[in-house]
């Protein structure tokens, strides 16, 4: 027998473990609004009130702890994240409480996933084992995980492992939809420019030359 939705231990699952080698330069602490890009999917994170929040940090982990408000998060570090963030699902795996019913996975560089995406991700789940949001141009996270499938999660390997897991059981996959283009991830500087632009927001460094 299901639990209730209502009734579920819910984790959401914060990756921020990159190293940031395309950028040149530790995107997780890049300027965003009034904080950090990392810092504002953490406060998107806390308004989901998740049962348990786990971020997972790998590069540039220490001027996180330094600079990032982490109030609410329990920390897990990857040391071996240049394998790509299976590895840093596989470290948040580990740290989840032994009631977590549903995982839901958030990227550190992806500021533009907001709560209410969250909210329609895990509403439009159902009962299904996964579930990932339908954006207007394709498939995009943020991605939720049913317990039965935990095991698999980690036996992920490198940075597509878990599309490769979505294509693999593509029969136990609900696809959420949600208004609008996939938000945007960051990469390189062209990227975080992007990224940017789509919030209504400009670089510090054009800010510094206005």
């Amino acid at each position: 027998m299901h639990r209730p939705q209502a009734e579920r231990f819910v984790a959401g699952l914060v990756l921020g473990a990159g190293s940031s080698t395309r950028l040149g330069r530790a995107k997780q602490l890049l300027p965003y609004g009034e904080g950090t890009l990392i810092g504002h999917v953490l406060e998107v994170a806390r308004a989901c009130r998740f049962d348990q929040l786990v971020v997972a940090l790998g590069g540039a982990a220490e001027a996180v702890r330094a600079n990032v408000d982490l109030a609410g998060a329990e920390v897990v570090v990857n040391d071996a994240h240049g394998g790509g963030c299976s590895s840093s699902i596989g470290a948040g795996l580990a740290a989840l409480h032994p009631r977590a019913d549903v995982l839901v996975l958030l990227l550190a560089d992806q500021p533009g996933v907001s709560a209410g995406t969250v909210a329609a991700l895990l509403a439009g789940r159902g009962d299904a084992p996964l579930a990932v949001c339908r954006y207007d141009d394709g498939r995009g996270h943020p991605i939720a995980f049913a317990r039965p499938v935990f095991d698999e999660l980690r036996d992920l390997h490198g940075d597509k492992g878990v599309w490769r897991l979505l294509d693999r059981r593509v029969a136990d996959v609900a696809e959420v939809p949600i208004a609008g283009r996939i938000p945007l991830d960051v990469d390189t500087s062209a990227d975080y420019t992007a990224v940017l632009a789509a919030a209504g927001l400009e670089s510090a460094a054009a800010a510094s030359r206005a």
